[in-house]
């Protein structure tokens, strides 16, 4: 099997100054099957395995970066043996050794297979790890040099890559017919996917793992937020006693602060950019890219949400803020986890099975719907909080469990990111109305200045005589104990 790697146009400057800057995904050019330009490198064959399957890998045209250039991705269509396809479970995570071999069809996938619904998989991954690094490399200059988004892999070239996988199998009309389409993945597969969502309304769910969200002041290149957030970092250094490459390292990451993906804002002052031109940017591309920008719109639609924003995460660093402005999305939070290696919180629920319930809820009728979000009430009153944590009607918990921190640092802070939840700061909480409320209330700390709180709620779902547990938090909250 073979992969293309396309050849290099060198930069065009007249194009540069003649093209918008904010460029979000176009869905006429992801709708045009005219345009896929596909080469077919496995056609349509048997593939044996757990459940009988038709596989079928291929590259495709994603579109034009500039003159002469296309963005071209691997894609595999995976389907049922004797029987169309109805909607699919759509990935970016995969890599090119992986994704040029046959499927094997494990876990989830097999019942979905089962159920009649599709596999599409393509590539969303930094170019140097599937043989593009020249064209990366390019991308990111063209980039700095122009904030042109085209050229941004993350605003542009990942979520057309998964509109245009989508594209590719519906062409394939004797394989696919139109049904829901789920996303899942974490990192850049939870980023990317959020803005083919938005933009695509062919896709019905997504499932996501510490992704950004929420618009929050440091993402939008609020100046003051940044300045603030320096002084914290500096006075944390100062208190921990850091030498300057220790206090760097923690405080210093590139993804800290990002507006959605890696910090470009360094890289775009040094080029002669003005934070006043990345403050437009941010908010010329933040309904294109957050989905907190669009939940409305997606609800109309009737998509399924379930977020893993992590507790302590590099990319997913706001959940403070988050909380305090989306407390709707539906997140679930694991207890010291994120990018990188974390030690997770000794109660972190060890069973969870988020994502299978989750697709499978999506994709069957028979199979029950997931918890909705909860409201979480706080009351400071003799030293003690109260936490009351209530479902919406028709929804019942099995398990409510309380994690708490005190004085933890601000959104994306050094301190943030490097102080965990202590072990003993957790307890089980007192279910009411068969499952509907919890409560509990929490001695404080008389020296706190503040106290961050969120809960987490067990559901199991069934299928096929199998249990899925299932969890959801409670909006993160901070409450302010003076």
């Amino acid at each position: 099997m073979k992969f293309i790697v396309l050849p290099l146009m060198l930069l065009v400057g007249s194009l540069e100054g003649n093209q918008s800057k904010a460029y979000p995904i176009d869905m006429d050019e992801m709708l045009d099957e005219s345009t896929l330009d596909v080469e077919v490198i496995d056609d349509w064959h048997r593939v044996e395995g757990a459940v009988l399957t038709r596989q079928k890998y291929m590259t495709i045209n994603v579109g034009e970066l500039w003159p002469g250039q296309q963005y071209r991705v691997p894609v595999r269509l995976v389907v049922p043996l004797n029987r169309k396809a109805k909607g699919f479970h759509l990935t970016g995570g995969n890599n090119l050794k992986r994704i040029q071999q046959d499927t094997e069809i494990r876990g989830v996938s097999i019942d979905l297979i089962r159920g009649g619904v599709g596999l599409v998989q393509t590539i969303v991954q930094e170019p140097k790890t599937w043989g593009q690094g020249p064209l990366g490399d390019e991308m990111r200059k063209r980039f700095i040099e122009t904030l042109n988004t085209r050229y941004s892999i993350q605003f542009w070239g990942w979520p057309a890559g998964l509109c245009r996988a989508a594209t590719a199998a519906y062409a394939e009309t004797d394989h696919f017919e139109s049904g829901k389409i789920a996303l899942t993945g974490g990192s850049k597969n939870g980023a990317s996917p959020s803005v083919a969502l938005i933009h695509d309304t062919r896709m019905t769910a997504q499932h996501a793992n510490v992704s950004p969200l929420w618009d929050s002041p440091l993402r939008m290149a609020d100046k003051q937020a940044w300045e603030a957030l320096n002084i914290e970092d500096q006075e944390y250094a100062h208190r921990k006693g850091l030498d300057t490459e220790l206090a760097t390292k923690i405080t210093r990451h590139v993804f800290r602060g990002g507006f959605f993906g890696p910090d470009y804002i360094p890289d775009a002052l040094k080029a002669g950019h003005s934070w006043e031109e990345l403050e437009q940017l941010a908010q010329q591309m933040a309904d294109h890219v957050f989905i907190s920008r669009n939940l409305d719109t997606l609800r109309e639609r009737g998509v399924d949400l379930y977020y893993h924003p992590g507790t302590h995460d590099f990319v997913c660093f706001d959940i403070v803020w988050g909380g305090r402005h989306y407390p709707d999305i539906p997140v679930y939070f694991a207890a010291n986890t994120g990018h990188g290696k974390k030690r997770p919180h000794s109660k972190v629920e060890k069973d969870q099975t988020n994502q299978a319930a989750f697709l499978l809820s999506h994709f069957f009728e028979d199979v029950d719907e997931l918890l909705e979000s909860p409201r979480i009430q706080t009351h400071v009153e003799d030293n003690a909080l109260s936490i009351t944590v209530k479902f919406p009607e028709g929804f019942v918990a099995e398990s409510g469990e309380v994690w708490w921190m005190y004085d933890r640092g601000s959104d994306g802070s050094g301190a943030y990111l490097a102080e965990l939840i202590p072990d003993e700061n957790w307890s089980r909480m007192e279910g009411m109305e068969h499952g509907s409320t919890w409560k509990t209330n929490l001695p404080l700390s008389v020296s706190a200045t503040h106290i961050d709180v969120f809960t987490n709620h067990r559901k199991t779902i069934r299928y096929d005589g199998r249990e899925y547990p299932t969890y959801i938090s409670s909006p993160y909250v901070r409450v302010d104990l003076n």
